[in-house]
C-alpha cells in the first residue's frame, strides 16, 4: 500500500507498538489481528494526509514572487470590496418603503412569483410589479454609484422586472 519497504516497516512497528500499548493498558482485545490491521490502515491514511499537508507547506519556502497567487475572489482587497458592496445594497434595500421592501425580498430572495407575492401580501399583481420595479431601480442606482457591471439583483432565470 505504501510502495516503500522502509515506510512499510515503520507502519508495522508503530502498529504493533500501539496494539501492545492497548493490551498493556489492561484492555481486552478480542480480535488482535483485526485491531492490528485497522491500526496499520489508519497509520497509512495519516501518513498520506501529512504528506499532502507537507506538499502545501512547501509553498511557504518559495520566494514570494514564485508562490502561487490566491484566487482573486479570496484576496483580502476583493473580499473587503464585496463586503462593502453587499452593505451598500443592504442599505438601499433597507431604505425602501416597508411594503416595497417586503415585495422585493419575497420576489428576489425568497423566489416567489409576482402572483404569489400578491397573494401573500394581499395586493394586486400590478402593485407587486410597481414595488419590484421601484426596488430594482434603487438597486440599479446603487450599482451605478459603485461602478459595478450590470448584474445584481437581476436573476439569471428572470429578467430585471420579472
Amino acid at each position: 500500500m505504501v510502495r516503500d519497504r522502509d515506510v512499510a516497516a515503520d507502519v508495522v512497528q508503530e502498529s504493533y507498538a500501539r496494539v501492545l500499548a492497548v493490551r498493556n493498558a489492561g484492555q481486552d482485545i478480542p480480535e488482535p489481528r483485526a485491531l492490528l490491521h485497522q491500526t496499520a490502515r489508519r497509520l497509512i491514511i495519516d501518513r498520506h494526509r501529512r504528506a499532502s499537508v507537507r506538499q502545501h507547506d512547501d509553498f511557504d519556502s518559495l520566494p514570494e514572487s514564485e508562490q502561487p497567487a490566491a484566487p482573486a475572489h479570496l484576496e483580502p482587497e476583493s473580499v473587503y470590496a464585496h463586503e462593502q458592496q453587499a452593505l451598500a445594497f443592504a442599505a438601499v434595500i433597507e431604505a425602501l418603503p416597508p411594503r416595497c421592501r417586503e415585495a422585493f425580498v419575497l420576489n428576489r430572495f425568497d423566489g416567489l412569483s409576482h402572483q404569489e407575492v400578491a397573494e401573500h401580501m394581499g395586493i394586486s399583481k400590478n402593485m407587486v410589479a410597481q414595488h419590484i420595479i421601484r426596488a430594482v431601480l434603487a438597486c440599479k442606482a446603487c450599482e451605478d454609484r459603485l461602478g459595478l457591471p450590470d448584474s445584481w439583483p437581476h436573476s439569471a432565470k428572470r429578467g430585471p422586472l420579472a
